[in-house]
């Protein structure tokens, strides 16, 4: 018998990974993963990109690098992040990472130890739940609204609560709510963080990716204390295949994880940093952005106005102002993990809303995707949908 860690009891499949390998059928209309449109890749150009790294630069790309990353494209996301986010940092303090979620691992082993616990949004990315739970800590929901987290729970629950040791929150176009933190309940949570001096993870997949209002600073432009992680991915609006993102903090927590990364994986991968490095040379990113910012307009303005022409009135829906998700919830007795199967039994997937609340429960939520499927698919995808809730209503 082999005897497993005491962690493994702790680690469960991700509901969407594995559904995703269902969706791989064509027939399959998928609004469950978080997929960019593979038709909005920018095949040529980073074609182009990788083939002048080869040329110029070929022996070095493909070597061993830095633990911290190829230092050109940290010079670029430095750069980008002040002009985007208005976030002042140099190279020095990133770390890039194998996507977020490897930074979310990372994060968690540096801070927790078993008991410890982690604050988060309810509900709240099912990847960083995953990514936290092998480190054994207790997860502390905290209630939101329309406008995300409720800033005097967040207070009372660090008033009253014992070895908060992380705040996780994804303030633009959350993962899966799709909701944004107005500005005044950035400057709050910015208040009450630096007043109890708890380490954050300002987690932004999304943050370029808005279609509707106007763009609000991170949470990492008001950290006066060096408390927030900011945590950034070429995933969303450039390649998720090629798998880079970063981390940026204080030199402290820097350098604790480069010695993490040393023991894990040794580096990021040159290769992949060296293409993005040259693409962001020879290509306009923000350009590229502007490009596919217009798609997922369209797409999430068409899912939504099918969902107001065929949802029946019981089923609450968020209606983002950019990202790639919105949030359905259903009466508290409609059970979305057995409506999952009604609804594949039609050829339509989702993710169910369980998996994104840390404790359990909320069995009546599910988190629909809409930036993978064309028009069509989109709009008999929500049909069949509506049929499948209207079938479960009392």
């Amino acid at each position: 018998m082999v005897n497993f860690s005491d962690r493994m009891d702790y680690l469960k499949a991700s509901a969407i990974r594995e559904l995703l390998a269902l969706t791989r059928k064509p027939e399959i209309i998928s609004f469950a993963g978080g997929l960019p449109a593979p038709d909005l890749f920018p095949i040529e150009d980073i074609k182009k990109a990788t083939a002048a790294v080869l040329e110029e630069n070929g022996k070095t790309a493909l070597q061993y690098g830095e633990t911290d990353g190829y230092a050109p494209l940290r010079k670029h996301i430095a750069d980008r992040m002040f002009k985007r986010n208005q976030i002042s940092t140099g190279p020095e303090n990133l770390l890039l990472t194998a996507g977020s979620q490897q930074g979310l691992d990372f994060i968690g082993k540096l801070f927790l130890n078993e008991g410890d616990v982690v604050v988060m949004e309810s509900p709240s990315y099912l990847g960083a739940i995953n990514a936290l739970t092998p480190y054994l800590p207790k997860f502390v929901e905290v209630p939101t609204d329309k406008d995300g987290l409720v800033m005097e729970e967040l207070e009372h629950i660090l008033q009253t609560t014992d070895r908060v040791k992380l705040i996780y929150v994804i303030p633009d176009f959350q993962n899966p709510s799709g909701r944004t933190w107005p500005m005044e309940r950035r400057k709050k949570f910015m208040e009450i963080v630096t007043k109890y001096e708890i380490p954050v993870i300002e987690d932004n997949p999304y943050g370029d990716l808005r279609f509707n209002g106007e763009f609000l600073p991170a949470l990492k432009t008001m950290d006066t204390k060096g408390l927030v992680m900011y945590m950034g991915t070429f995933s969303k609006i450039l390649a998720p295949g090629m798998r880079v993102g970063w981390v940026c903090a204080n030199d402290a927590v820097i350098a604790k994880l480069n010695l993490i990364a040393q023991a894990a994986v040794l580096q990021t991968s040159t290769f992949a940093a060296a293409v993005i490095s040259k693409y962001l040379d020879m290509f306009d990113i923000d350009e590229h952005v502007s490009r596919i910012v217009p798609a997922y307009k369209h797409s999430c303005d068409l899912m939504i106005s099918t969902m107001d022409e065929c949802f029946p009135e019981e089923a609450v829906f968020t209606r983002p102002d950019g990202g790639l998700f919105t949030w359905v919830e259903l009466p508290d007795y409609i059970d979305t993990k057995v409506m999952a199967s009604q609804a594949m039994e039609k050829r339509v997937a989702y993710v169910p809303g369980e998996g994104f609340f840390p404790n359990g429960g909320n069995n009546h939520c599910m988190r629909l995707n809409y930036s993978k499927e064309p028009d069509d698919r989109i709009v008999e995808g929500i049909r069949i949908l509506a049929d499948v809730i209207k079938s479960n209503l009392r």
